[in-house]
This record gives structure tokens, C-alpha cells and sequence, in this order.
């Protein structure tokens, strides 16, 4: 078996620093544009340096300088104002108990995330290309070859920024999909790998469409994918990472729609790279979907399997890791997997069930299941 590659999902803790920054931006209090942006760029530094201290092989920029992975294009697009109406994941409000004690103890990131309410377009690509420079700057001064960079899907943006402008579900998908795809393009342009970041493929299942059956849910996942497609048009399938979850928190997960539905729709997306749960307690034995539809994995797939989990402070013994990762290598064979994490260490700024130095140890553990598997 040849050398498995390692990697992770995205975003990674940030420091005190970056988080008052990112939240003065966020509330409008005065700040220094110069002493921002040198902080980004040290942050990322740091952060691309740990990451190989740990193991990893193909890095990303940790999201430093977003506020989360979805409402960060509040910021850079038009037509977005105001406040969504927030909603609790299905399966939080069947423990209100559990629900409250989250609350209680601040277990909800605070975060604007504004409706859309007017056109959506474009404000340039200028924080974007710092994000690009200060993630391929580290990667120089740190040898690393290949690195990624984390953008929001239709879908997702769909989810927590709440359409109140355009006529139609379907209007503002396409909407999003013709606004984001320079954004796409412009991070392959610039030779780093593209994430799309889809939980929109299943939390929303349980938080936006809960009252749908699962068969409506995966009509409208399926509209979801198309949109998104339509934005990777001209980016070839090799360059693009496709991440699926039922959302990144501890919580009873009850009501999540199982792997094995949702198959399909995520095997349909136009990325040769697939990222996914597999090390969590709700979603560890969906291994077998994979295994029990491996004549319908189309042979370009590169599966991206979780070995390590992204809520709770457990650091998982790298013989465990290697279980993990040789479920998958049995199945499509050992070039056609790189191990990563389940979700990311840093989902929003400041917020984050994991301990940052635990969640570092953690990749280094994901590291050394990754050699032990070779």
C-alpha cells in the first residue's frame, strides 16, 4: 500500500487576536485595516505551520479570516441585510433540555446572518486574494506543495442567509450560483484546490426542511447540486472537494438523513474529491453504504473519509485512525483515499467544542493512523 495523504475539512481554531478583529469588523467598532491584515496574514502563517508540524498534506488557511463558513459571503456580495430567522436543529428541540443547557452555557455562536434582500453580486475579489496570498505565502515559507482553499455552496449560503428578494427558491439559487462562480474560479486560477462546503447536502434536512418527507428533501438537495454545478462549469472535477455533514455540533443527531440517502446526490456533484462523516457515534457505521455501493462510486471519486471526530476532546489512538482509513482502502484501493476529519475544528470564529491544542494533537494522531495504514 502506497503513502496515504492527510488532510482536514477546513477551518481550525483562531486565536484571541484574530477573533477580536474579525468580531470588531463584524459590529462595526473601529479597528486598524494594516494591523487586521498583518494579523491574518501572521495567523495564517501559524496556522499553515501547525498543520505540518501535525502531518497534513494538503493544508488550508484554517478560514482565519472569516467569521463562519457560510455567512463570510455577507461580507463580499451585495443584497444581504438585516437578520434571518434562526432555528434550531430538529433533533435539539426533541431534547429542549439539552437544547437549553447549549444555550445557557454560550454553546450558540453569535453571528449576524442577514437576509437576502436585494440583488446578489460581487464587491471584488480583494479579500479573497489576500486570503489566497497569505495561504500561498505559508505554504513557501513551509515547504508544502498543495493546499486548498474553503468557499460556500449555493446551497449553504441558502441555508443561513434566508431568500426574501427573489421570487423563487430556484431564483435565488441560480442567483447564487452566477454570484459565487468567479469566486470558484478564481481560487483554482490561482492553483490552490477548491472546497465547497455543502451541509446544506444534509443538516438541512433536519433545520430548514424538516417538514418535508425525505424524498422532497432529496428533490430539493438534487436542485441544490445542479446550482453548484452550473458555478463549476469551466473548473475541472481534479481541482474541486465537496464536503457533506449533518451539521458540527454535539448534539443527539436523531434526526439526520442517513448516508445511504443522500448517496446519489452527493456522488452526482461535479468534484472528484468527497469529504464526509465517518468517525462520529451517529455516522461511524455508515462505511457500509460505501462498501455496499461500490459499483456506483464512479471511478474519478477520491474518497476524503473523517478518521477523526470534530466534537469532543477525545484524541483517537492512531490504530483506530488506521481501522478507519483501511475500511476504505479495501474498498476503492489506497490511491483513491486520503484521510481527513470529519468537520472543522473552527466552524465559526471563537466557537469550537474542541480545545485548540487538542485539535491539533488530533490531526497529528489522523497523521500517524495515516502511516501506520501504510
Amino acid at each position: 500500500m502506497g503513502k496515504i495523504l492527510t488532510t482536514h475539512v477546513g477551518s481550525l481554531p483562531r486565536t484571541q487576536t484574530v477573533v477580536d478583529f474579525i468580531f470588531a469588523r463584524e459590529r462595526g467598532t473601529p479597528y486598524d485595516a494594516a494591523e487586521f491584515d498583518a494579523a491574518m496574514t501572521q495567523a495564517v502563517d501559524d496556522t499553515v505551520a501547525k498543520q505540518v508540524a501535525a502531518g497534513i498534506d494538503i493544508v488550508s488557511d484554517g478560514e482565519t479570516s472569516k467569521i463562519s463558513y457560510a455567512t463570510y459571503v455577507k461580507d463580499r456580495y451585495t443584497g444581504f441585510d438585516g437578520d434571518s430567522p434562526r432555528n434550531a436543529p430538529a433533533d435539539l428541540k426533541k431534547f429542549p433540555s439539552f437544547l437549553k443547557r447549549l444555550a445557557d452555557d454560550g454553546g450558540t455562536p453569535q453571528y449576524a446572518r442577514p437576509m437576502c434582500v436585494g440583488e446578489v453580486k460581487s464587491k471584488g475579489q480583494g479579500e479573497l486574494e489576500k486570503d489566497i496570498a497569505n495561504l500561498k505565502a505559508a505554504m513557501n515559507t513551509h515547504g508544502v506543495d498543495r493546499g486548498f482553499m474553503n468557499a460556500a455552496s449555493p446551497g449553504v449560503i441558502s441555508l443561513f442567509l434566508q431568500n426574501d428578494f427573489y421570487k423563487t427558491r430556484e431564483a435565488y439559487l441560480a442567483a447564487l450560483a452566477d454570484a459565487m462562480k468567479a469566486e470558484y474560479e478564481t481560487i483554482v486560477a490561482s492553483g490552490l484546490d477548491l472546497q465547497l462546503d455543502c451541509p446544506d447536502l444534509a443538516l438541512s434536512r433536519h433545520m430548514l426542511f424538516n417538514d418535508l418527507s425525505d424524498e422532497e428533501f432529496i428533490r430539493i438537495a438534487a436542485s441544490h447540486v445542479e446550482a453548484l454545478n452550473h458555478a463549476l462549469s469551466d473548473i475541472p472535477a481534479d481541482k474541486i472537494r465537496i464536503h457533506i455533514c449533518w451539521g458540527n455540533y454535539e448534539g443527539p443527531h436523531v434526526c439526520d438523513i442517513p448516508m445511504a440517502k443522500m448517496f446519489d446526490t452527493l456522488m452526482s456533484a461535479k468534484a472528484d474529491y468527497v469529504l464526509f462523516e465517518t468517525s462520529n457515534p451517529r455516522h461511524g457505521h455508515e462505511w457500509t453504504t460505501f462498501r455496499d455501493r461500490k459499483a456506483d462510486i464512479p471511478d474519478r471519486k477520491i474518497l476524503v473519509p473523517g478518521v477523526v471526530d470534530t466534537t469532543t476532546n477525545f484524541v483517537e489512538h492512531p490504530e483506530l485512525v488506521a481501522q478507519r482509513i483501511a475500511r476504505f482502502t479495501d474498498i476503492v484501493g489506497a490511491d483513491r483515499v486520503i484521510a481527513g476529519s470529519d468537520c472543522g475544528f473552527g466552524t465559526f470564529a471563537g466557537f469550537g467544542a474542541v480545545d485548540p491544542e487538542i485539535a491539533y494533537a488530533k490531526l497529528g494522531a489522523l497523521a500517524e493512523g495515516a502511516r501506520l495504514a501504510k
